[in-house]
This record gives structure tokens, C-alpha cells and sequence, in this order.
């Protein structure tokens, strides 16, 4: 009954769902594909090798699965690669991150006509699931073909375990298709449990996001990008992923500190890029020079004293956050969850961000524990707890190396995932079973 009445809302909202696909101008070029149009594989060129399907919605759960994509390329080569992903900045993540080692594709809408095709087409060994984007049909499909389904790195904000709950008897039978539920952390394994999913498929393995590659930060910085922001002299303050709401928040903040800082330049870097003009006008409006990182030229001089850069740009914000002296990371000054702490971290910098860290909880906390990470309450608090750090050098630099151990020392997930993954790979009659031997995965649950 479930799966009627989602099928009949599905057919009914069709006509919103394709209309506002044709609206959205970087949602046009993926329709086809969208529809269940894969041309490479209906003309038949592609290699023969077995597929594994990877899914990861956008920007955040690519980037999660890119050092589990290139760990399955070392391991299973005999294997083809194909990342489907939801949106534009997805599609760009995965052709910059992953080139040569996965091929993208749109993943098909949830129709069960456009599903089969797809599958059909594709003909995957292993369905790979990057944190919870669960389609009913996309999962009751691959699991009446046989095909295996993970869930890795699964995650279950306050609020989609709010409203999952809500439809609790179909996430009870979506759950029942899905092989393994590896999950990021206990709290994540509790409520995918509660939701309906058998306790004996749910393991706790952790956090891949801690497995990405560790920077090496040490070498001589010869990187050109950072002599097309700042001067010799001058300090960048990094704000990554911000929204409506905080700008405004760290434009005072900054205005604040560069009184104390004269040399401090701020860099925004809005999570959608196309608010640049947005945040162009709010910082004009606080009586900063603004300067978009899209208009800058090799060899062009940056422009001297107090500055707001607008990084509108798609994949330099994890290689920008290397030339911070302090970070903040947005989607946490407002109610949006929080995004990736663990980027700036890694580069060895203090992580400052707001209350509002759902989406990030356990690494918020484990950033706080150890001091490797501050929380403000607004930008005014943010202000005073950058400009304490910004005076005592040796307090900076012991938070930013307080912040890379801990995601050292977090590491592992990865290889606790790979090795459920390569068991049902290896042994695929067991694994359409459904029914993994608790006994057999203990070395890769917490």
C-alpha cells in the first residue's frame, strides 16, 4: 500500500517535478539522463565489466566518497566506476575529484519505469549509497534484481529522522531492501534502527570524511593562487560554505577585527555560488571593497588594505582554506546543519562555527574537545574568540594542530567500510541474502 500511494503522489507531482527541472537553467543539460536516457550504454560502447553504482547526492556526499571511490578502484579494478549524483555541483565534483577513476551520471528519477531502465542498462554488481538519499523505488528495484545495497557513511539529522519518522511503515520496507547500513556514528545506528531497519544490518563504522588525503603543510607555499588574493604582509580569514543570514553576521565580525588587524582580509565563500552578486551588494553595503575571485587575472596585483574576496568559484575552497590563518564554516550561524569541518582542519587551522552544527554534530564535539575548534554563538562572539586567538600566536597554532590530530587519529572508517564492501563483492551469492552474519563484519563495528 505504501509504495501505491507513493507511486500515485510521484505521478501526480510529475508535471511540478519536470517543470522545475526545465526552470532551473543548470538543471536542463541532465534531463535525458534524468529520464532513464543513458546514450553510452544503449549504443553499447561501454566496457563489459561489472558495475559498481555509487550515489552521492551533491557537493558534501562527493566529496565523503571520493576516497571510498579511489579505494575501489585500487581494490576491484576489474570493476567499471559510475557516480550518479542529484546536482550540478555534484556532476563537477566528481568530474574534477574523480576524473579518470569514475564516470558521472545523473541519477535517474524515482518513476519505477525510469528505474528499470536504468538498471536495465547499467546492470550493476554492487548499489553503493552515500549517506541517506533513499528512493523507494530506485532500492525495491535493485533489490528484486539481486544487486546488493549499501548504505555507507549514513547520517540522520534531528530533522530527516523527525520527518522519516513520520512515514515510518515505508521506511520500514525501503530499510528491508538495503543489505548493510554502515553508519558515521552510534547516534546515526540508533535512529536508523528505530526507523525500521533489522538491527542485524546496521554497523557503526564511522566517518570516511576523516580518510581524506592529509595535506602536506609543511612544504614551501608556491601555490599562484594565494599571490592573486593577498599581499606578502597580509592574513586571510576564510568563511566557507556561508548562507543568507551569516554574511551579514561575518561582515561585522570582521569589521570588528581588522580595526585590531589592519592587515586581515576577509574571503567569502558562499555554498551557492550563485548568490555571488548577493553578497557582492551586502558587502558593499558595509562600506568594503569587494572583489570576486572569478574576476581576478594571473599576474594582477591584489588590491591593498581592508577587503572582502567573494570566492564564486567551484572546487578552490578546500585549497583556499590552506592560506587561512582562522577559519569559520557556515550553514552553522543559521539553521542549516553545518558543512564540512573537517576540511579546514585538516590544513592544520582553527575551526570556528555557530550553534547550529546538526548535520556535523560529532565532529563539532570532537573539535571542541580537543580544542581544536571554537563555537560562537553570533558574529559578535565570534569576533572576540577570533581577535583572543589572532593576539596569542602560540594559542593559533596549537588549535590548528589540535584540529588535524583529531582527524588523524579519527581515521579508519574507510577501511572498516571496504572491507563489508568487498566481502558482498567477493561473495555475491551470500550477499543477496540480505542477511550479513553479524560475526562475520565484528572487526569493522565500533
Amino acid at each position: 500500500m505504501w509504495y501505491f500511494l507513493y507511486n500515485l503522489a510521484l505521478l501526480v507531482a510529475s508535471p511540478a517535478i519536470l517543470t522545475i527541472l526545465l526552470a532551473k537553467k543548470r538543471c536542463r543539460g541532465g534531463i535525458p539522463q534524468r529520464l532513464g536516457w543513458y546514450p553510452s550504454e544503449s549504443a553499447g560502447s561501454e566496457s563489459t565489466q561489472p558495475v559498481i553504482w555509487v550515489h552521492a547526492v551533491s557537493l558534501g556526499e562527493v566529496t565523503a566518497a571520493v576516497p571510498l571511490v579511489r579505494m575501489l578502484r585500487i581494490q576491484h579494478p576489474d570493476h567499471r566506476l559510475i557516480v550518479t549524483t542529484v546536482t550540478e555541483t555534484g556532476r563537477e565534483a566528481v568530474e574534477q575529484r574523480l576524473a579518470g577513476v569514475a564516470e558521472h551520471r545523473y541519477v535517474p528519477l524515482d518513476f519505477p519505469w525510469v528505474v528499470s531502465s536504468v538498471i536495465h542498462l547499467i546492470q550493476p554488481a554492487l548499489f553503493i549509497c552515500v549517506e541517506t538519499e533513499l528512493w523507494p523505488n530506485l532500492l525495491r528495484i535493485l533489490s528484486r534484481q539481486g544487486v546488493p545495497v549499501v548504505l555507507v557513511n549514513g547520517r540522520l539529522s534531528s530533522r530527516s529522522y523527525r520527518g522519516y519518522r513520520l512515514i515510518r511503515p515505508l521506511m520500514k520496507q525501503m530499510l528491508a531492501a538495503v543489505t548493510c547500513c554502515l553508519m558515521q556514528s552510534n547516534r546515526d545506528a540508533e535512529r536508523i534502527t528505530n526507523l525500521g531497519a533489522p538491527a542485524d544490518r546496521v554497523m557503526c563504522t564511522g566517518n570516511i570524511k576523516f580518510d581524506q588525503p592529509a595535506p602536506h603543510i609543511d612544504q614551501p607555499d608556491s601555490d599562484a593562487l594565494r599571490n592573486l588574493l593577498l599581499l606578502d604582509d597580509e592574513e586571510l580569514f576564510v568563511a566557507g560554505s556561508t548562507h543568507p543570514g551569516e554574511e551579514e553576521q561575518l561582515l561585522d565580525c570582521y569589521g570588528a577585527l581588522v580595526k585590531q588587524f589592519p592587515n586581515l582580509v576577509l574571503l567569502l565563500a558562499p555554498r551557492h555560488i550563485e548568490r555571488a552578486a548577493q553578497v557582492e551588494t551586502a558587502v558593499a553595503a558595509r562600506g568594503f571593497a569587494a572583489v570576486r575571485r572569478s574576476r581576478s587575472a594571473s599576474g594582477s596585483a591584489p588590491l591593498k588594505g581592508p577587503r572582502v574576496l567573494i570566492l564564486d568559484t567551484r572546487g578552490e575552497l578546500a585549497k583556499v582554506y590552506r592560506y587561512a590563518v582562522a577559519t569559520f564554516v557556515g550553514g552553522t550561524f543559521v539553521p542549516i546543519g553545518g558543512h564540512n569541518l573537517l576540511e579546514p582542519a585538516i590544513w592544520r587551522k582553527p575551526v570556528f562555527f555557530g550553534p547550529y552544527t546538526d548535520h556535523c554534530a560529532e565532529i563539532a564535539d570532537l573539535l571542541l574537545r580537543a580544542d581544536g575548534g571554537r563555537r560562537a554563538t553570533d558574529g559578535a562572539d565570534l569576533a572576540v574568540h577570533m581577535a583572543a586567538v589572532l593576539r596569542d600566536r602560540s594559542a593559533l597554532e596549537r588549535m590548528g594542530h589540535a584540529a588535524q590530530q583529531m582527524v588523524l587519529e579519527n581515521r579508519g572508517a574507510l577501511d572498516r567500510t571496504m572491507e563489508v564492501v568487498s566481502r558482498l563483492l567477493d561473495a555475491p551469492s551470500s550477499a543477496t541474502s540480505h542477511a550479513p552474519d553479524r560475526q562475520r563484519f565484528q572487526l569493522v563495528i565500533w
